[in-house]
C-alpha cells in the first residue's frame, strides 16, 4: 500500500478510473443479467430504443439514469430483475443518413444502387455504428442486461411484426385505401400524423372571384394557398345562407382553367359567419376538403407529384415547384381582375418532424391500421387502474387523444424497413400507362411468406409491395417482441406483463399509447403496469435545448470533460479553458435530484459541480472513518446491545427514517425526494454531526467507548452505500469493498437494500435542542464575523425545564462543536447586554460581544448591512408592485423575487434586533 493512501482510498476521488474499472467487472461478473426462471419475484423495464443513428443526448441520460436506479433497487431487493436493452432501426433517419453518405463519398443516389444493394450498405452502417448506444450506457453505468440486446429489424423482430401485420389483416384491422395522408416531398414518404409538428408563421390570405356560369355574379373565396385552386371540384356554402340558397345546384368557372365546377350545400365546411361564408373545396389536398368530397362525391384531382411540383392536372401550370406555381396562378388571377385582395395572415404550417420541409396533404394508397377496436380496450385498462400513468395530470390528455384517434397509416415510401408482406399478381394487377404495376388498383394477397402462385388466376409472377412499415409499428410491440412472442417463451411468461415503462412524455401517442393497443390486443394483458412520464430537460434558464440556440449538453462531455473548442457556445462562455469532467455519479445524482414529477428538468452544470462536491464530500468522510479503523471489525454483536451514547442513538434513528424515506419515495416514483433525503441525511445528519461527534471517542483513549463508535460508523456508512448505490452506483461499490469483512468477490450491487427498522424517536427529540444550540452559535459567530477558532462564551435561555436539563446533560457535545470557554443555561429573562442572538426550538441563544470585537465597528457593520438589505428590498418590490413585470415575467421568476423579498424582511428583521442589542 502506497504512503498516499489510507485502507486503499486515494486522497482524492478520480471518477474515470474508478467507472471503467468497475462497469468491467460487474458486465463480467454477469451481475446486469436476469433469469428466464426463477424463484425471485420478476421486475421489467424496458429501455426506448434509442434511433440507431443516434448519439446519446440528455434526454437518453435522464431515461438510462431513472430506469437504472429503479432497476438497481429492486435488483438489489431481491427480485429478478431485467433491463431489456435494444435499439431501433429508425426508418427515415437512418436511410437519409446513409443516403447524404453515399451522395458525399460517391456522388450517386440509392437509385443509381438499387433497393438490394442500398438496403445492404445501410447494414453495414448499422454494423458499424450500432455498438455506440452500448458504449455510451456503459459511461453512465447503465446496468442493462446486454446479453439480450434487440434490434427492431433482428429476426425475433421481423418475425413478430409478420405476424402481428398478418393477423391484422386477417382479422379486418389492418387494410389498404386510396386516402388522403400527410406526404413528405423531401423524404418522399407518407407521415403519420403525430409525424407532422405545426409552427405558426406569418403569410397571407387571398380572396379570389369565381363567376357565376350564366350570370353576372361572383362567388369570392379567400384561401391561404392558391394554388391548389387548380384542383378545385367544388365550392361550398351553408344551405341556411340567404345570399347564396338560389345558386346552390348550379355551377361556377374554376378561373385559369375554365373548368366547370358545382356549387354545393355543406354546414359541416362552412361557417356563414366567417370570410364571405364561401368556401372552395380541393379534395384532394385539404383534410376537411377531403371529407367533403366524400360526403357529396366529388372528383379528387391531385395537382402535384410526389416531389410537390405540379402535374398534368395543373394544366398550362404543370412542372411547376408549388410555390412558384403559387406566383404564376397570383399573377394570371390579377391580370384578370379576379383577385380580390391579399391580406397578411398567421398560419399553422404542417412541418415533417424529420426533415422539417411543409408537409404536403397528398391522395395516395397506402396500408392503415383500423385503431378505434384497438383503441377502446386501451382505454379501459387505464380507466380500470391496470395501468397507471404518472404523473397522473397525463391522464386527460391520454384519454383525449385515444377518444379521438384516426387510423393509424402505417406504410412508408422508404427501403429501410420491414417490407410489407402483401404481393401482387403481375397478371392479375392492371398496368399504367407507361407499362408498369398499378399497385392502386392491383388486388394484395397478404401472407407470411412469398406465396408460390396467384389465388385467382394460377400465375407464379409476383411482386411484393415496394414499402416499408412505419418505424413505430415495430416499436409497437416491443414489450412482447423482445421477450420471444411469437413464440411462448420462458421469458415472455415470466416478464409479461413488464412492470414499468419509463420514457418523455412526448412519445405517449407515438409508442406508449400503441404498445398498449398491441399488448392487449395479442397478449390479452397490458404491456407494463406503470408508465412513468419524466419530463423534458432544458438548460439553467428553462430554455429548450437546440444547437442552434447553442445550448445543449452532452452528457459524455458533462462525465469525461470537453476542450473548449468542442463545446457549444453557451458552455464555452462558461468554461472558456475547457469543461472539467465531472464523472457519472454526479451527472446522475443531478438528474435524479432535479426529476420532480410534472415539472421540466432546468440542468444546470452548477448543480453538477455541487453533486460533485457530494460525492468528494462522502469519499472524504469514508476515508476519515477508515483511517481510524484500524483493524477493528464490528463482528457480529448487535449494535443495540452495545453503550450507546445519545449520539449514537440518534444517528441510528436517523438512519432507519430516511431509509425509510428513501424506499417510500422511490416506491411512489419521486426520484428528486428519494435523492433528496438521501442527500441530506449523508451531508448533514452523517457528515456534518455524527462523524464531529464520534471524534472525542475516536480519538480518546476509552477503549470500548471508541469500539462502539466505530461499530456505530460502520453500520451507518454501509448503510450509506447501499442507499445511495442505485443512485451513484461507481463511487458506492468502490467505498464498499474497502469496508471490514465485504469478500473480494462481492459486489454492493447484488448486495441486499436496506429495510428501515425501528427509529427511536425519544432520542432524535433529545437531540434536537443540542443540535439548534449549537447551529444557532454557529449562526452567531457566522453573522457577527467571529473567527472560527476564537473560543466564546454562550448563554442559552429558556423556561423549559427539561430542556435545560436536556442540554446540561449533552453539554459535552455543544460545547466543543460550539467553540464554548464558557455554556450557562438560564431561565427566560433579560438578554445579556451588547450580545448577538438566536432564537429557535424553544431556546433563545445569546453570545455577549463585548470584548470580542469592537462594537462601535459592528455597530457600522450591521448599519451598512441594513442599508444594503433594504436598497435590494426596496429594488424588488419595485419590480414586483409593476404589474406589467408581473404579468409577463415567467412565473417562477416571479415567485423567486417574492420568496427573495420574504428572505430579506427576514434577514432586516434579523440585523435590526441585533443592532439594538449592542
Amino acid at each position: 500500500m502506497s504512503d498516499d493512501t489510507q485502507e486503499g482510498l486515494p486522497k482524492a476521488y478520480e471518477p474515470s478510473e474508478v467507472e471503467a474499472r468497475w462497469y468491467r467487472r460487474w458486465e463480467d461478473a454477469g451481475c446486469f443479467r436476469a433469469e428466464a426462471r426463477s424463484s425471485k419475484p420478476p421486475y421489467c423495464i424496458i429501455l426506448p430504443p434509442p434511433n440507431v443513428t443516434g448519439s446519446l443526448h440528455i434526454g437518453h441520460a435522464l431515461t438510462a439514469t431513472l430506469e437504472d436506479i429503479l432497476t438497481r433497487w429492486h435488483r438489489m431487493r431481491g427480485f429478478n430483475a431485467l433491463w431489456q436493452p435494444g435499439v431501433d432501426h429508425a426508418g427515415i433517419a437512418t436511410q437519409m443518413v446513409v443516403e447524404r453518405e453515399v451522395k458525399k463519398a460517391e456522388n450517386k443516389t440509392r437509385h443509381d444502387l438499387g433497393r438490394a444493394e442500398f438496403v445492404r450498405r445501410i447494414w453495414a452502417w448499422k454494423e458499424r455504428y450500432g455498438a455506440r448506444i452500448k458504449e455510451q450506457h456503459e459511461h453512465l453505468g447503465a446496468s442493462l442486461d446486454w446479453s439480450r440486446a434487440r434490434f427492431t429489424m433482428d429476426e425475433g423482430s421481423s418475425r413478430a411484426v409478420l405476424e402481428v401485420f398478418v393477423r391484422l389483416y386477417e382479422e379486418g384491422l389492418l387494410y389498404r385505401a386510396n386516402r388522403l395522408i400527410n406526404w413528405c416531398p423531401d423524404c418522399r414518404t407518407a407521415l403519420s400524423d403525430l409525424e407532422v409538428e405545426h409552427e405558426e408563421r406569418q403569410g397571407s390570405i387571398w380572396e379570389i372571384r369565381y363567376p357565376v356560369k350564366g350570370q353576372d355574379r361572383f362567388l369570392t373565396v379567400a384561401t391561404t394557398r392558391p394554388e391548389t385552386m387548380l384542383g378545385d371540384t367544388a365550392v361550398a356554402v351553408h344551405p341556411d345562407d340567404p345570399r347564396y340558397r338560389d345558386l346552390v345546384g348550379k355551377t361556377v368557372i374554376l378561373p385559369l382553367l375554365d373548368r366547370e365546377i358545382p356549387v354545393i350545400a355543406d354546414a359541416t365546411l362552412v361557417d356563414p359567419e366567417f370570410g364571405t361564408g364561401v368556401v372552395k373545396v380541393t379534395p384532394a389536398h385539404d383534410f376537411n376538403d377531403y371529407q367533403t368530397g366524400l360526403r357529396h362525391k366529388l372528383a379528387m384531382i391531385s395537382i402535384l407529384d410526389e416531389a410537390a411540383r405540379t402535374n398534368d392536372a395543373a394544366g398550362p401550370y404543370a412542372g411547376l415547384d408549388r410555390f412558384e406555381a403559387r406566383k404564376r396562378v397570383l399573377a394570371d388571377l390579377e391580370a384578370r381582375g379576379l383577385l380580390v385582395s391579399e391580406k397578411p395572415h398567421t398560419l399553422s404550417i404542417g412541418l415533417c418532424q424529420r426533415s422539417g420541409t411543409i408537409v404536403e396533404p397528398r391522395l395516395s394508397p397506402q396500408w392503415f391500421v383500423r385503431i378505434e377496436p384497438l383503441a377502446r380496450p386501451a382505454i379501459e385498462a387505464v380507466e380500470q387502474g391496470r395501468t397507471t400513468i404518472l404523473p397522473e395530470t397525463w391522464n386527460a390528455t391520454y384519454f383525449h387523444w385515444m377518444r379521438n384517434i384516426q387510423d393509424w397509416c402505417v406504410s412508408r415510401q422508404l427501403w429501410w424497413g420491414h417490407q410489407i408482406p402483401a404481393w401482387y399478381c403481375n397478371a392479375c394487377t392492371p398496368r399504367t400507362p407507361t407499362g408498369g404495376l398499378d399497385l392502386e388498383r392491383g388486388a394484395p394477397i397478404v401472407a407470411r411468406t412469398q406465396p408460390a402462385s396467384c389465388p385467382a388466376c394460377g400465375g407464379s409472377a409476383l411482386t411484393q409491395d415496394p414499402d416499408v412499415l412505419d418505424t413505430w409499428f415495430s416499436s409497437a410491440l416491443w414489450p412482447f417482441s423482445t421477450l420471444g412472442w411469437p413464440e411462448r417463451t420462458p421469458e415472455l411468461a415470466t416478464f409479461y406483463p413488464t412492470s414499468v415503462l419509463e420514457t418523455g412524455h412526448d412519445i405517449l401517442f407515438f409508442w406508449v399509447a400503441r404498445m398498449m393497443m398491441m399488448g392487449l390486443h395479442f397478449m390479452g394483458d397490458v404491456p407494463f403496469r406503470t408508465v412513468y412520464l419524466h419530463a423534458m430537460v432544458r438548460d439553467e434558464k428553462g430554455e429548450k435545448m437546440s444547437k442552434v440556440k447553442g445550448n445543449v449538453v452532452d452528457p459524455l462531455d458533462v462525465i469525461h470533460g470537453a476542450k473548449a473548442q468542442d463545446l457549444p457556445a453557451s458552455l464555452r462562455n462558461k468554461f472558456p479553458q475547457g469543461m472539467p469532467a465531472f464523472g457519472a455519479d454526479a451527472l446522475r445524482y443531478t438528474l435524479a435530484a432535479l426529476a420532480a414529477q410534472g415539472r421540466d428538468i432546468k440542468l444546470s452544470l452548477d448543480r453538477v459541480n455541487g453533486y460533485k462536491a457530494f460525492t468528494n464530500k462522502l469519499w472524504n468522510a469514508s476515508r476519515f472513518l477508515l483511517l481510524y479503523l484500524g483493524d477493528f471489525h464490528p463482528g457480529d454483536r448487535p449494535l443495540r446491545e452495545r453503550p450507546l451514547t445519545l449520539a449514537d442513538r440518534w444517528i441510528l434513528s436517523r438512519t432507519e427514517r430516511v431509509t425509510r424515506e428513501v424506499n417510500d419515495a422511490l416506491g411512489r416514483f419521486e426520484f428528486a425526494e428519494a435523492a433528496s433525503a438521501a442527500y441530506q441525511f449523508t451531508w448533514h445528519a452523517f457528515c456534518d454531526w455524527y462523524i464531529e461527534l464520534a471524534k472525542p471517542a475516536l480519538q480518546g483513549e476509552d477503549a470500548a467507548r471508541g469500539d462502539t463508535t466505530r461499530a456505530v460508523l460502520i453500520h451507518v456508512l454501509d448503510r450509506v452505500l447501499r442507499l445511495l448505490h442505485p443512485f451513484i452506483p461507481y463511487i458506492t461499490e468502490e467505498i464498499w469493498h474497502r469496508l471490514p469483512g465485504v469478500p473480494a468477490d462481492a459486489f454492493l450491487m447484488r448486495a441486499a437494500y436496506p429495510e428501515a427498522g425501528e427509529e427511536d424517536p425519544a432520542a432524535e427529540a433529545e437531540m434536537a435542542p443540542v443540535i439548534a444550540v449549537i447551529d444557532g452559535i454557529r449562526n452567531i459567530r457566522g453573522e457577527s464575523n467571529l473567527p472560527p477558532l476564537q473560543k466564546i462564551r454562550a448563554v442559552v435561555q429558556t423556561d423549559d425545564a427539561a430542556l435545560r436539563g436536556a442540554l446540561e446533560r449533552w453539554r459535552g457535545y455543544v460545547e466543543p462543536l460550539a467553540g464554548l470557554s464558557e455554556l450557562l443555561l438560564q431561565p427566560a429573562g433579560a438578554p445579556p447586554p451588547s450580545s448577538a442572538s438566536w432564537v429557535g426550538q424553544g431556546v433563545a441563544v445569546y453570545v455577549p460581544l463585548a470584548g470580542l470585537l469592537d462594537l462601535d465597528e459592528e455597530r457600522a457593520r450591521l448599519r451598512k448591512e441594513i442599508a444594503r438589505v433594504e436598497s435590494d428590498l426596496a429594488a424588488l418590490n419595485r419590480k414586483l408592485d409593476n404589474p406589467s413585470f408581473v404579468a409577463r415575467a415567467p412565473a417562477d421568476v416571479v415567485e423567486k423575487d417574492r420568496a427573495r423579498v420574504t428572505e430579506l424582511e427576514g434577514r432586516r428583521a434579523k440585523l435590526l434586533d441585533n443592532l439594538s442589542r449592542i
